[in-house]
């Protein structure tokens, strides 16, 4: 028996999974863990990742090392956006591979959307959407088009960086929110391409995505509350639950039903890209995929692994 660890490192929490690959090409997860290591903290302008969140970081990776070694499996390590920008980069991954021996791949914006894309169609019957993935500290858009990706970019802000940069952990005003969305409205005007996509529904991806598929399944009263794969919800529940959110408080918002305690902080921030996206876009819909970069590298190496044997 064949297994792979994937381990997928993010501005916000780190992820592992352990699959039990088959010799038909079908796979089962056994493991699946996530800590919210928050690597992109406080790196500020000049873009240095801290030493906290780097022992923070690091902690978990060797957690996830010990569950993950019984079962010796071929190891993928990723990481994305923050790592990506670091202006210490090198140092970071140098310090993981002496303590861990884990050499991560540091994912272009680019490989990440087409990862994004590769997870959602393997897993999703998608055929007209725009895929949101939004990070800690950037966004995948992407374009599908019967079925295809048509384009896909990857924009440098995201719930980590937008809470710290616009103040919308605690006390949010409306001239923070303001703020944000016009940071955000001005990268979404830049795309060309987005200028003429109408009424699409957005396949959601992302913590704060999933926080918010949990809140509105708990007020649509659903009896699996996690069972979020794709579930739908329509733009004005999406309205409602932001509208709710904004005039929470911090303490208020830790304590509220299906979002995660550790989430509060960045919970306005992790929204604000798809509150622009769907008025920019005039979506219909939202569409929640639990299917994202992890199962595209799995989808991908399956069809490497076929092509092989033929």
């Amino acid at each position: 028996m064949d297994y792979l660890a994937i381990v997928d490192l993010g501005s916000n929490s780190a992820r592992m999974v352990v699959e039990e690959l088959n010799s038909d090409g079908t796979y089962k997860e056994i493991i699946r863990e996530k800590e919210d290591t928050r690597i992109a903290q406080n790196m500020g302008d000049d873009k240095i990742l801290q030493e906290e969140p780097i022992r923070r970081t690091i902690a978990a990776l060797k957690r996830f090392q010990q569950q993950y070694k019984k079962y010796t499996p071929r190891v993928r390590a990723i990481t994305t956006a923050a790592v990506r920008v670091a202006t210490n980069q090198d140092v970071f991954l140098n310090r993981v591979k002496n303590e861990l021996n884990i050499q991560f791949q540091v994912l272009t914006g680019d490989e990440e959307a087409y990862y994004d894309y590769l997870g959602v169609v393997s897993t999703l019957d998608i055929k007209d959407a725009i895929i949101l993935d939004t990070g800690g500290a950037s966004i995948e858009l992407i374009l599908v088009e019967n079925g295809r990706n048509k384009e896909a970019v990857s924009l440098p802000f995201g719930a980590v960086t937008l809470s710290e940069d616009y103040n919308l952990a605690n006390n949010v005003t409306q001239t923070d929110i303001e703020s944000a969305c016009k940071h955000i409205l001005m990268q979404y005007q830049k795309l060309n391409w987005l200028q003429n996509i109408h009424n699409l529904p957005v396949i959601l991806l992302g913590g704060a995505n999933r926080s918010l598929a949990r809140m509105g399944r708990t007020i649509l009263k659903e009896n699996e509350v996690n069972d979020i794969h794709g579930f739908e919800m329509p733009i004005a529940i999406v309205t409602d639950i932001f509208s709710g959110l904004r005039h929470m408080t911090r303490l208020e918002r830790e304590n509220l039903a299906g979002l995660e305690t550790s989430r509060a902080d960045i919970i306005i921030s992790g929204l604000l890209p798809l509150l622009n996206l769907m008025n920019f876009i005039h979506a219909p819909k939202v569409v929640f995929s639990e299917s994202g970069v992890r199962e595209g590298l799995i989808a991908e190496m399956m069809i490497k692994d076929d092509k092989k044997i033929l």
